[in-house]
This record gives C-alpha cells, structure tokens and sequence, in this order.
C-alpha cells in the first residue's frame, strides 16, 4: 500500500494529477485512519492510503517512509509512476516464480491430506500419481522426503508462516524479528 497525499507544489512544478471519479473501476473508501482507494492503471490494482479525502483533480505525491519495508514501497511507487506515464509496469514486487507458487500449492494440498489423516504414501500418491510411488523401497524413496517436506512447510504456513510471503526473501540484518 501506498502513502499518497497532496502534493505541495511550487508554481513550476507539473506533477500528476489523479481523479478518483474519472477512473474507471477505481474505488475510493473511508475508514478509521483515512482514505483507502485501488486505483486501476496500467494493467495493474494500486493500493493507495490517503489520509485526507482527495479533492478533484489532486496534484499527489508518494511517502515512502524509512522501514523494513521500504524498498517493496519503493518498486511499488515506482510502478504507480510508470502506470501514470502510460508505460509497461513490469511484475509485481513480491511476485512468485511459478516454480514457487506450484511448490505452496502442493504443501496446502498435502497439509489438508495429512490433517484428515492420510499417511504420507497416500498423500504422495494424491500428489504425484500412483504410478511414481513403487510398492517397495518407500522408506528411502525421494517423494517421500518431498512428501514430508511438503507436510511441514503446509503446517508452516498454517500456523503464521504465510506472512512471509507478503515481505522480502532477505531479512534485515537489524531486524529483531
């Protein structure tokens, strides 16, 4: 998400002007701490937060405050400005690979297995097919490394893990956390 506000401005500068109503699609919403808008542009749903309403025709600019978080804030900012030039956006910041996304898929899927108490063969055969899993030699086969693997990264995930996918792969060096 954005932190966008009015831009101040000396009578030289042209910035950008945003109208929530004349963008189609957009969406504009209040709540406790502000305005929160999804802006369509370029192909893609910016998040913005606005602490005031925006006026028509708003002059707007982007903070970016100094935190764990600031350069995903950064490639995001950077974004809005290439959609607000008309120019290619390019991936999302916190994009996966689809290597990735098949590899949470597959733990979700063999998490749900284990937890209605299917053993990891069976959870390796819904996964992989029959066909892989050999009648003998289960105990040092790699799909049932995988399988176990998969089963713990899935309870991972369940228990509060899926929050990093939201962040950075490298933690700060300063981070606590």
């Amino acid at each position: 998400m954005l932190f966008v506000r009015a831009a101040i401005c000396t009578p030289a500068y042209e910035g950008y002007e945003l109208d929530f109503g004349n963008l189609v699609g957009s969406e504009l919403r209040h709540s406790q701490d502000g305005w929160h808008a999804i802006v369509p542009l370029g192909g893609a749903k910016h998040r913005l937060w606005l602490r005031k309403r925006p006026a028509s025709g708003l002059l707007v600019a982007v903070d970016l405050p100094l935190d764990r978080n600031f350069d995903v804030r950064l490639q995001a900012a950077r974004r809005f400005w290439l959609a607000l030039e008309h120019r290619a956006i390019g991936p999302p910041p916190l994009s996966l690979s689809i290597q990735a996304r098949h590899r949470l898929i597959l733990a979700m899927r063999a998490v749900d297995g284990r937890l209605e108490g299917n053993s990891y063969r069976k959870i390796a055969q819904g996964l992989f097919g029959m066909h892989r899993i050999p009648d003998r030699g289960w105990k040092t086969h790699d799909l049932r490394s995988r399988t176990i693997r998969l089963v713990q990264l899935g309870l991972h995930l369940m228990r509060g893990g899926y929050r990093a996918l939201l962040r950075r792969k490298g933690k700060d060096k300063n981070d606590p956390s």
